[in-house]
């Protein structure tokens, strides 16, 4: 399964996209939400932040605390 990663800056709470950090990455099958996730935050130099997990479909977004950002998890070719 091919997850594609978009690390970007929020304003008032929105996604702003002033600047963003794009990647794909491969993952098992059988990958959990947690299995990708940890991969998506270790992509983005985000490995052991804490923050706000929602998931929505084929999407999983991370709001960092104390940043005004936020990393979207997308899955698909």
């Amino acid at each position: 399964m091919q997850i594609n990663i978009e690390y970007t800056d929020t304003f008032s709470g929105e996604a702003n996209y002033s600047w963003v950090k794009r990647s794909t990455v491969e993952m098992p099958e059988n990958a959990t939400k947690r299995m990708i996730l940890r991969r998506a935050k270790k992509e983005m130099q985000l490995s052991g932040t804490q923050g706000v997990t929602s998931k929505s479909g084929d999407m999983i977004s991370f709001k960092p605390y104390g940043s005004c950002t936020i990393l979207f998890v997308t899955f698909g070719g």
